[in-house]
């Protein structure tokens, strides 16, 4: 018999996560220039539908098919969702505190952490990558490199990084921050820099659209992080309280570095700063007290503004709206902090973070679960984007002409705010 109060947590999680990528659509392109606006939210919207079509088809099975007896990747078994029907019929999830919700809410839910992952991606292309190419290179992507990477981490007994390396990650700190960040970071290197990038000054062209992304995103992020207890209970409640309160200590401290630094606190430094505590608690955010939520949130924001004010600068790369400089660094940061904070009690392993035990176990573990991700992110991205930039004639870019007319126009034949003269002036 399922249990009816987990059963609707877990749907409400889910279409709080499917929630996500329509929000990280706007506080994209609020952040784009005004002639890019159409294409960087279309990019999030299309990873939607490819996400949507390639889990069913086949990202499931990768991902959590299979007898458990590989370590890195799930199975066939279950292509096209095959019996899964029949066996929601008989079969549930069993969860940590003995209820149990039909497993058939596990795909969906599992989809829509997949959908946020590949949008992210994008915004480390906006404004110059082919849309075709994008569109491409985010349904291999999700089939080679994210299913597979959920089953190491998530996979159960056996799973490569999960059970055998030890590493934790409650909700996706190396599964959707890292490895979408890493991605969106290696992605902009073999794309280069926008027109003009080091000449001119790249600013968001609508704040209030970055406000209600981020508020969003925010909601959804709920979903994200509590349903990643499966199980309407304590440690959801926790996830959520985490949730909020290292979001919290991300803004202000944000909007307090940026006084520092350039004297004026602005509304999309306090949206940045509410996205990075959102990715740095994520990782831990079922293992530690609340305290230590909003430590973590007090560290992440001035991690990331170095990486996207001062790092990116200095080794020049065009990371346009900075999915890796928040992304990237702020999963690295928070799954190494799950190893200082994780509260013994709360852990899968047994290992508690190194104040708690004075033991570096699970710091080590969280370290090499990170750099086994970052290996095999790399390695399967560059394979990737050589298939996909061989299949596009040895571009992922548009032509000089068209970035310069901007992509809504020349790509997509649309404007998101056509003047009545017909001029966008």
């Amino acid at each position: 018999m399922y249990d009816s109060g987990s059963t609707a947590f877990m749907l409400v999680c889910t279409m709080l996560v499917l929630f996500m990528t329509p929000g990280l659509a706007f506080f994209y392109g609020g952040l784009s220039r005004r002639k890019n606006v159409i294409n960087t939210m279309l990019m999030c919207f299309v990873a939607i539908g490819v996400v949507g079509i390639v889990w069913v088809v086949a990202g499931w099975s990768f991902a959590y098919g299979g007898d458990g007896s590989l370590s890195w990747f799930g199975g066939f078994d279950q292509l096209g969702l095959s019996g899964l029907v029949s066996r929601m019929l008989g079969e549930a999830v069993s969860v940590p505190d003995g209820t149990a919700y039909p497993t058939i809410i596990n795909v969906g839910f599992q989809m829509a952490f997949a959908m946020i992952t590949a949008a992210i991606i994008t915004g480390s292309v906006a404004g110059r990558m082919r849309f075709d190419a994008i569109v491409t290179f985010l349904a291999i992507w999700v089939l080679v490199v994210y299913a597979p990477l959920a089953h190491m981490v998530w996979g159960g007994e056996g799973s490569l990084i999960g059970d055998l390396i030890g590493a934790l990650d409650f909700a996706g700190g190396d599964v959707v921050h890292i490895s979408s960040g890493v991605t969106g970071l290696i992605l902009c290197l073999f794309l280069g820099g926008r027109r003009g990038f080091g000449l001119k000054s790249y600013r968001p062209h609508n704040v209030p659209f970055v406000a209600l992304g981020a508020g969003l995103l925010w909601l959804g992020w709920f979903g994200f992080n509590g349903g990643s207890e499966f199980a309407a209970d304590g440690v959801a409640a926790l996830a959520i309280l985490n949730t909020v309160v290292a979001s919290a200590a991300g803004l202000v401290s944000w909007l307090a570095v940026e006084r520092i630094a350039n004297g004026k606190p602005s509304l999309v430094g306090a949206c940045t700063g509410l996205v990075a505590g959102l990715v740095v608690v994520t990782p831990g955010a079922g293992f530690f007290e609340p305290w230590a939520a909003v430590v973590c949130g007090l560290i992440v924001s001035p991690v990331c503004y170095v990486a996207i004010s001062h790092l990116k600068a200095k080794l020049g790369y065009d990371d346009a709206l900075d999915a890796f400089g928040c992304h990237g660094v702020g999963g690295l940061l928070g799954g190494v902090l799950t190893g200082i904070f994780c509260v013994p009690e709360l852990s899968w392993t047994g290992e508690g973070g190194l104040i708690y035990t004075g033991d570096f176990s699970l710091l080590g573990s969280q370290v090499l679960g990170i750099l086994v991700t970052l290996v095999i992110v790399v390695a399967l991205d560059l394979v990737i984007v050589a298939v996909v930039r061989l299949a596009f004639g040895g571009s992922l870019r548009v032509s000089d002409r068209d970035e310069a007319l901007g992509l809504d126009v020349s790509v997509h034949g649309e404007s998101a705010y056509p003047a009545y003269t017909g001029l966008d002036a």
